[in-house]
């Protein structure tokens, strides 16, 4: 009896079981954040997919072929069909490569999730494009917008090269993707936002680009439940800026206290612009993260 070979894997980052779990998925984002073009997303307003939204009366001008000609003959009063316009989104998915991303796999979970999120997009019909920031020397790399299942592998290949280094604030990397940046949609942000800089104000030019806010923010299990005792010091993995403390097993209290802080503070000015916000653990499985949590929270459907 011959073993059939095992199909080849599409990507590293995602097994292939795993992504025809995700090729199921869809983003389920705000409606009035859609372009013009045709894609797999909803609008309230009239337009001619086939999705039945209501009647109307017909009025001069009316393309004729809208008009229920059933309804006609029963009330002898034209009526035009309406639909649901069917519009484009535009998901750029936004990757901090900075250093402190190196820490607890934090860098490939973003990774992954890209190409999670990334396979939906394109399989929605919707155009996906990348920017990462925070490398070496502060430098930018970015994918243009693709659209449909042919660009996934360059998708992948794209996520898969990244590395990370580099101690640029987030702000600017949001900064310098909006200077070319064009189309409404959806902005995936895959960070740990442990970042310097006005998060308020790049959040706010997001939200004015016609950008729904999905932030994601992905710690360590160290970074969520730090285990320190004793006299420690402490070296940012960006700047190298050293913290010597004592007494760490009382620090942990206050960290802890900050930490959620910070968190629902993130989550805040997420809501306030109409977005949303997800803490996760490098340490939960991908598919628990993927088919449990964003489910669970309404990001997908």
């Amino acid at each position: 009896m011959e073993i059939a070979p095992s199909k080849p894997q599409v990507t590293s980052l995602l097994s292939n079981d795993v992504l025809t779990r995700v090729e199921r998925l869809r983003l389920n984002a705000v409606r009035r954040f859609t372009n013009r073009s045709q894609g797999e997303h909803l609008s309230g307003r009239g337009g001619s997919s086939i999705e039945f939204r209501d009647y109307r009366a017909y009025v001069p001008g009316d393309d004729m072929r809208f008009v229920d000609w059933n309804i006609f003959s029963r009330l002898h009063r034209p009526y035009l069909k309406l639909f649901h316009e069917e519009k484009q989104m535009h998901l750029v998915l936004l990757v901090d490569a900075s250093s402190s991303m190196r820490f607890e796999d934090k860098l490939q979970r973003a990774k992954q999730l890209g190409a999670a999120f990334g396979a939906m997009g394109l399989l929605g019909s919707e155009r996906v494009s990348v920017q990462v920031f925070n490398q070496r020397g502060g430098q930018t790399t970015r994918l243009r917008p693709h659209v449909g299942r042919g660009s996934m592998r360059q998708l992948f290949r794209f996520l898969e090269k990244i590395e990370g280094e580099g101690d640029g604030p987030l702000e600017e990397g949001i900064e310098v993707m909006l200077r070319h940046h064009r189309g409404r949609g959806v902005a995936v942000v895959l960070s740990d936002f442990l970042t310097t800089g006005n998060l308020r104000r790049a959040l706010n030019r997001l939200f004015f680009a016609g950008l729904e806010i999905f932030g994601v923010q992905i710690l360590g299990p160290t970074e969520i439940d730090p285990e320190v005792t004793g006299d420690l010091r402490l070296v940012d993995s960006e700047t190298a800026t050293t913290l010597d403390i004592s007494a760490a097993g009382d620090l942990a209290t206050l960290y802890q206290e900050y930490r959620m802080a910070y968190q629902h503070q993130l989550e805040t000015l997420c809501q306030q612009r109409s977005g949303r916000l997800i803490t996760i653990n490098t340490k939960d499985s991908l598919e628990h993260v993927l088919f449990d949590l964003l489910r669970r929270q309404g990001w997908v459907r």
